[in-house]
């Protein structure tokens, strides 16, 4: 089969890779459908963490092709969407759909270990099927089910980790896909003002046309901003969709007192330095985590098929599975206005 390869610092390419095989007798082989380049890929292409000879990605939807015996909630033949994070898929929590919390591993994102061949490819094998693969609802569209295997849990996750209240003043730093969809979540908790703040002016453009305040952190910084037009109090939560150190200290210094920062952007820096005086003086709340997406999907899904949420317009370019390496550039540039890349890998 045909996979994406990551070859080094912003170096990708499509290669004949061996077809998987079940894992255990609760594994599935997936024909995937279509696929798509997260900015959590960008860390590998970026050399951030070891990447080389890695099969790339972790957003997928296929089809069914092979199933273990021991596979109940799905059989060959089904269309499934895949999540983007697993674990031991047998523990208490897994099966509960919250990776993240496993009691006998560590959660593991699939594509960034030689142990979890990405989806970036014509075929996935996923074990424990019945934790980690939901057959895709009626009603939704291919970049809907795709959007479910990790952004738009993500962007749920920031919102709802802040703990946002009606009324509440809201900024989100950094508007890629998964800030896009923290202002679409942020919503459904009925603040009075999202602020929305990036560099880019065609994201902070579609973040305007959902209905936030765009903040340019290009001419000032974005915290001093908020400050202004929040008369000095700050907002009372914040969400950090971008995982850069910076960007969190922004994020903290734009709260008021008593407010809470949810950081959902991928930050692995253990000397990251924090403004400790400013979080205790202030009875700040700070939260990061991983988004366990298994257990969002009965809350997401509804929430798709009444058009509550309606983020498609995330996807700007359509590309082949043999266009990999143009995909990723144009992700990784922000080129010909490039928010977000949909994979197809029988191109």
């Amino acid at each position: 089969m045909r996979a994406v390869i990551c070859q080094g610092p912003r170096q990708v390419s499509v290669e004949t890779v061996p077809d998987p095989t079940l894992p255990s007798p609760h594994g599935i082989i997936v024909r995937l459908e279509a696929t798509a380049i997260c900015g959590s890929d960008l860390h590998l292409y970026h050399g951030d963490f070891p990447s080389v000879g890695q099969q790339l990605g972790h957003e997928g939807i296929g089809t069914v092709v092979e199933a273990g015996p021991a596979v109940t909630g799905v059989r060959v033949g089904d269309r499934v969407m895949l999540s983007a994070v697993v674990a031991c898929g047998t523990c208490w929590s897994c099966r509960a759909g919250d990776p993240v919390c496993c009691t006998t591993t560590m959660v593991t994102a699939v594509g960034t270990m030689a142990d979890f061949p990405g989806a970036q490819a014509e075929l996935i094998a996923v074990d424990h099927a019945d934790a980690f693969v939901r057959k895709i609802d009626d009603g939704l569209t291919v970049e809907q089910a795709v959007l479910l295997t990790d952004i738009l849990p993500t962007g749920f996750l920031g919102a709802q980790m802040a703990s946002i209240a009606p009324g509440d003043s809201v900024a989100v730093f950094g508007l890629g896909p998964v800030g896009t969809m923290a202002v679409h979540s942020a919503k459904l908790f009925g603040p009075s003002t999202i602020y929305a703040v990036d560099i880019d002016e065609a994201r902070l453009g579609e973040a305007e046309r959902l209905g936030a305040i765009p903040i340019n952190a290009k001419s000032a910084p974005a915290s001093a901003q908020i400050m202004e037009l929040t008369k000095g109090r700050g907002v009372n939560a914040s969400i950090e969709a971008i995982g850069h150190d910076a960007t969190i200290m922004e994020a903290t210094a734009s709260v008021a007192a008593g407010g809470t920062v949810s950081v959902v952007g991928v930050n692995l820096n253990m000397a990251m330095p924090f403004p400790m005086g400013l979080a205790f003086f202030k009875r700040l709340t700070l939260r990061a985590a991983i988004a366990a997406i298994p257990g969002t999907w009965d809350t997401l899904v509804p929430l798709l098929q009444e058009g509550v949420i309606v983020p498609d317009s995330i996807f700007t370019h359509h590309l082949g599975l043999s266009e990999a390496a143009r995909g990723y550039e144009l992700f990784d540039t922000h080129a010909d206005g490039c928010r977000k890349v949909l994979l197809d890998p029988t191109r």
